[in-house]
């Protein structure tokens, strides 16, 4: 194809470039209106988020089943000093919950009893449980030493020895009688013939007539018989003294500890549980009262048998008594209304209480005393504020926690029945019903996921408190953003800013924003800034951080991390990445990109080609080819597909194939903002225009041909105006980007220094026939009357070659139809 005709007159109607105020939105100090921040007051309002507010306002006042909040938006956004100022002002109007307390179950001693109290009264409780218990240990063994008891106690003595006398004085008086002794032996009773007062001996006895014999066997049959009858009355004997016993211990034990239990039932006349727990206290050391007259010794592993479980969680309590002691769970006695609780390890036994073990005598036993809280417990009545990731990534503590807040009550679970493997003796406490508003913090993505992959997450946190990522910039919320970075500083304990400090704060603000407009609501961003902006003050002994300091400590912190883009920019200077500045090319541009290491991102230019030849239609995407193209920067090359065909040629097919590529590209790509910037390329190579090197393009586009905004716009202007910078300013470099991007600008001074001198442009387009006629410095062309483009603009020259194309595509499928060998008579001259 012929080279095109040169144009040399500069077409009109194009943009004109940007000016220097239009590229940075400079906050003058003195628009502020105080000298320091000592001079502002704290700011009388949450700022910048008022849609989380009114969300959080809703969320706190109404109190029905269901209504959780999730507060999404990025970290840094405040959304938990927000959150907990919010809940803080709420619970102080509320009442305190009950106290709650574990006691032992007399009846299933695996079941621990829940008792709640007013708060407050939990302690009080505890410590007369103790007092009880030592009040009751001197009691009982001082009301066994009276003379009533010892008194009673003989007399049931004596009772069973006259009836055991009783039962064996008929037998003995028949063996005396007919010369019979009655021997105790280790064996039992024994009966033997005696002979002048003294027991016969077996060989004596077997000398003895037989007849004499004969009748004393007689004899000593029927009195075994008769003995073996009495004897069959004992254990009765022994049970009515046993039981006779039994009453005379119970009714000196009710006697002694009965007045003590009373009192205390009567301080706790207002609450039934405890008066039902007192009462099961009262029968339960009436039943074991020997367990405070048995003396206590040290338990050694050696001594006697192995100590049972009840006895094993007596001694863990410090004494043998240690079953009527209370666990407080919770103790609300201090509080100044309701919790509000902040668990930064939620997993599943912080968040739902667990229950320890201790190792004795080779294994692991437990009782309610070893029962701990988790945070459910601790906000019960109240708040309780979650990390969303957090609490996903603990094992089973998202489904114990959907499982709590839907059932309303608190089950305290080992892990290892989640796991269904083998576990020690445990326990299963008493639920304890729960009454408490969560509030999980997260990112939006999270959050989407959650209301799509979970269907019980809608139903439990109905609230939905998003925070603002930017807010206006407007003269008003500007002096209320100055109040809040007073309030900051004086919080951090900080230098004072004076206003030109404050004035770059603001606009560094905007720039993390991205738009001259608004203003960042990263709080934590801010906030470091502050914290370095006062240490470079203190570094040179000045009392109040100017704004010298505040730009010290930016470019600190780019110093700190741009080690990468300097080594990238290495490259570029010495030809290892091969970047134009100067001259022309055809077919070749310069795309802007923004690569983004860690909190640092920083733009940087890289080359883009394209080229032609006949074919179907196709516009090749290398990087998708290779998998190196994400789906929106491969959603960009098709919409070029589709701009072709409908802007040239419409009746005729599309018979080219083209190829594009990001040269020296290693890495994954992805994005459309290349997309007008690739067509500029595929238009060059089509017309055979050379594109100015000198220029870099940004900027995505629709199959109108119109230029859309992109993200980064300050990044990927500064990264190609190093990129000059390096071979040195010639009045002739600059950058195209979207119309849409102008209120985005917040440029480094040294790029509106540049601007200001003319030494470097930034170019405002809107369509890509102004992109391209800026680019070449040739008319685009429009269609005239009878529908033609001028012949030598760019889109004439386009057009020409699209049928020069489609025309060696016909003659290619004739010739291929006539049979004609491959290759014959194919145009494929592109470049």
């Amino acid at each position: 194809m012929a080279k095109a005709p040169e144009e040399p007159q500069h077409p009109g109607g194009l943009p004109k470039p940007l000016t220097a105020d239009q590229l940075c939105h400079i906050c003058d100090p003195a628009t502020l209106g105080f000298a320091t921040t000592d001079d502002l007051e704290a700011p009388r309002r949450i700022i910048g988020q008022e849609r989380a507010v009114e969300a959080i306002r809703f969320g706190v006042g109404i109190s029905k089943q269901g209504y959780n909040m999730f507060a999404l938006g990025p970290s840094g956004t405040g959304k938990y000093s927000v959150i907990r100022q919010f809940l803080d002002g709420r619970a102080k109007h509320l009442p305190a919950p009950k106290d709650t307390c574990y006691v032992h179950n007399f009846a299933q001693p695996h079941k621990p009893s829940l008792i709640q109290l007013p708060a407050g009264r939990g302690a009080p409780f505890r410590r007369d449980m103790e007092q009880l218990l030592d009040l009751v240990r001197v009691a009982i063994p001082r009301a066994f030493e009276t003379e009533e008891y010892r008194a009673r106690r003989k007399e049931l003595e004596n009772k069973f020895k006259g009836a055991h006398d009783a039962i064996f004085s008929d037998v003995q008086e028949e063996a005396e009688a007919n010369s019979i002794a009655m021997v105790r032996t280790p064996h039992g009773m024994m009966l033997a013939p005696v002979r002048n007062g003294e027991v016969i001996g077996p060989e004596e006895f077997e000398k003895l007539p037989e007849e004499e014999k004969t009748h004393a066997q007689e004899i000593i049959a029927d009195l075994q018989e008769k003995l073996r009858a009495a004897l069959s009355e004992m254990p009765k004997l022994e049970r009515q003294i046993r039981e006779e016993l039994l009453a005379l211990h119970q009714g000196i034990t009710m006697f002694a500890v009965g007045h003590l239990i009373d009192d205390l039932k009567s301080q706790y006349a207002d609450v039934q549980e405890v008066r039902h727990y007192l009462d099961q206290v009262r029968d339960d050391i009436v039943e074991h009262v020997e367990d405070f007259l048995r003396a206590e010794e040290p338990p050694s592993p050696m001594a006697g048998p192995m100590p049972t479980q009840a006895e094993m969680m007596d001694r863990h309590a410090g004494h043998g008594l240690g079953r009527y002691s209370v666990n407080l769970l919770v103790d609300n006695g201090a509080a100044d209304g309701a919790p509000v609780i902040y668990e930064d390890l939620p997993n599943l036994q912080s968040l739902i209480g667990r229950i320890e073990h201790i190792a004795q005598f080779g294994t692991l036993s437990t009782n309610f005393s070893l029962i701990q809280p988790g945070a459910l417990h601790r906000a019960n009545g109240g708040y309780l504020i979650l990390d969303a990731r957090k609490v996903l990534m603990a094992p089973f503590a998202w489904d114990e926690l959907k499982r709590a807040l839907k059932s309303r009550e608190i089950r305290i679970e080992s892990p290892e029945r989640f796991l269904s493997v083998a576990t020690t003796i445990t326990l299963d406490p008493e639920p304890v019903p729960l009454d408490v508003k969560v509030v999980l913090l997260g990112d939006r993505l999270l959050y989407y996921l959650l209301t799509q992959a979970d269907p019980e997450f809608n139903e439990m946190f109905k609230v939905e408190v998003d925070f603002e990522e930017s807010w206006d910039r407007s003269p008003e919320n500007m002096a209320l953003f100055s109040q809040f970075l007073a309030q900051v500083i004086r919080h951090q304990e900080l230098r004072p800013f004076d206003a030109g400090a404050i004035a770059r704060v603001i606009e560094h603000a905007a720039r993390l924003a991205g738009n001259s407009a608004k203003m960042t609501t990263h709080i934590r961003t801010l906030s470091d800034l502050l914290e370095e902006a006062d240490y470079w003050a203190g570094s040179i002994g000045t009392d109040v951080v100017t704004a010298e300091h505040v730009e010290r400590a930016l470019d600190a912190k780019i110093e700190r991390a741009d080690r990468i883009r300097d080594v990238s920019y290495e490259e570029i200077e010495d030809k290892t990445i091969l970047i134009e500045t100067s001259g022309e090319a055809v077919g070749q541009i310069n795309g802007l990109s923004v690569l983004q290491l860690g909190k640092f991102p920083f733009g940087r230019p890289t080359r883009i080609t394209a080229r032609v030849r006949l074919g179907r239609g196709q516009v090749v995407d290398i990087e998708r080819e290779v998998e190196l193209g994400g789906p929106l920067h491969s959603k960009g090359v098709l919409i070029l597909s589709g701009f072709l065909g409908a802007r040239y040629c419409p009746e005729l097919p599309l018979s080219l194939t083209a190829s594009l590529v990001f040269e020296q590209s290693y890495g994954g790509v992805d994005g459309d903002s290349a997309s007008s910037t690739e067509l500029y390329a595929l238009l060059s190579a089509l017309s055979d225009v050379p594109i100015k090197q000198s220029l870099a393009v940004t900027g995505s586009v629709n199959q109108h041909g119109q230029v859309q905004a992109i993200g980064g716009a300050n990044e990927k202007i500064e990264g190609f105006f190093d990129i000059c910078s390096l071979g040195g300013l010639t009045g002739e470099q600059g950058v195209l980007i979207p119309q849409a991007n102008v209120r985005h600008l917040m440029l480094r001074k040294d790029v509106i220094e540049a601007v200001s001198a003319g030494s470097f442009h930034i170019w405002p387009v809107e369509t890509i026939d102004q992109g391209i006629a800026l680019l070449t410095g040739r008319e685009a062309g429009a269609r005239d009357a009878a529908g033609n483009f001028p012949p030598a603009s760019v889109n004439g020259l386009v057009e020409a070659r699209l049928k020069e194309l489609a025309e060696a595509a016909r003659r290619f499928a004739r010739r291929a139809g006539d049979g004609a060998g491959p290759g014959d008579g194919t145009d494929n001259d592109g470049p």
